[in-house]
């Protein structure tokens, strides 16, 4: 049979986390489910300075002390991908890739993943100088120059933090400007190990049969074609949402994200959605957060009324 909660959380990053504290502090049982460590996209974020009450942590850290506090009331860490869920009503089925396991409510946390350029070079180069992680992979980096890709919060974000390890940063970025917040800017633009290649496409990612030896690009204004040498490559263009074992459930829009209401409900009852997954604009540590605990505390009011509903005189449970 399968093993059976009142609550499973899909993902255990900060958002699936708070759920979790919130539905187990209400006596109810859970399961967060992840294929990796918990914490999410905390343990590739180097110092974390937006996060209230500290001033700055360094990322593993706050996932850690998020875990702790997320089992703290009982509820349960299980490792594994899922596959599927199915609405049976009254329960939800998921299927993972070693178990099935019934509960009353889904809570979808699964985020995000950075997304692929899609060029020449970019697979082939993948841990051989390709990266998505600074904090991951920087440190292989030391003294050389690499360039990093995009112009959004992690991209210059990352920038600044590989500046301290190695000996020159070029960001490429396919704009006049960045779309980073502006403190994040001005930080980069001070740091005279950091400059700026402006208006230009990476069309290419080329090497030897060992590295990446360099990224051929082109000016998407003048079309002057050029070859960049750099000995890494972080590449910060985008997410994509990780929603597709739940495309069944027909709760995403056209690109995979999934469409909630201010009470993190899908268009099924029972399921509910938060954190880097939905359709949003600002996706935040923060905002994950917030949005964990309104679903725990759903969670926990649509479970009450679920056994209102199958203590009623007349209604046989199974």
């Amino acid at each position: 049979m399968a093993k059976s909660y009142d609550v499973v959380i899909i993902g255990a990053g900060p958002g699936g986390m708070t759920a979790a504290l919130y539905a187990s502090r209400a006596n109810l049982s859970v399961a967060m489910i992840d294929r990796g460590i918990y914490g999410g996209q905390m343990n590739n974020t180097a110092a974390i300075e937006n996060y209230p009450g500290f001033k700055s942590i360094m990322g593993p850290d706050l996932a850690q002390q998020m875990y702790d506090s997320s089992i703290n009331f009982g509820a349960e860490y299980v490792y594994g991908s899922v596959e599927s869920i199915e609405d049976k009503g009254q329960t939800k089925l998921i299927k993972t890739d070693s178990d099935e396991i019934e509960a009353t409510v889904v809570i979808i946390a699964s985020g995000s993943e950075y997304k692929k350029l899609g060029i020449p070079g970019e697979h082939d180069y993948g841990g051989k100088g390709v990266s998505y992680c600074a904090v991951c992979d920087g440190a292989f980096f030391r003294n050389k120059h690499v360039v990093v890709i995009g112009g959004g919060d992690s991209a210059i974000e990352e920038a600044s933090y590989l500046a301290g390890i190695v000996d020159h940063v070029t960001v490429i970025h396919r704009r006049d400007q960045l779309r980073a917040q502006q403190v994040i800017q001005d930080r980069a633009f001070a740091n005279d190990k950091i400059d700026f290649v402006w208006n230009t496409n990476v069309t290419e990612v080329v090497g030897d049969d060992m590295k990446v030896t360099g990224v051929k690009v082109v000016n998407n204004q003048t079309h002057e074609a050029s070859t960049i040498e750099t000995s890494g490559v972080f590449i910060y263009v985008g997410l994509l949402p990780m929603t597709e074992p739940f495309k069944n459930l027909n709760i995403t829009d056209k690109d995979g994200w999934i469409k909630t209401n201010e009470q993190m409900e899908t268009a099924v009852p029972g399921i509910y959605a938060i954190g880097d997954v939905r359709k949003k604009e600002l996706r935040q540590i923060t905002t994950a957060v917030g949005e964990g605990g309104i679903a725990g505390q759903q969670a926990f009011k649509y479970v009450e009324s679920h056994k209102d509903e199958t203590n009623k005189p007349g209604v046989t449970q199974k």
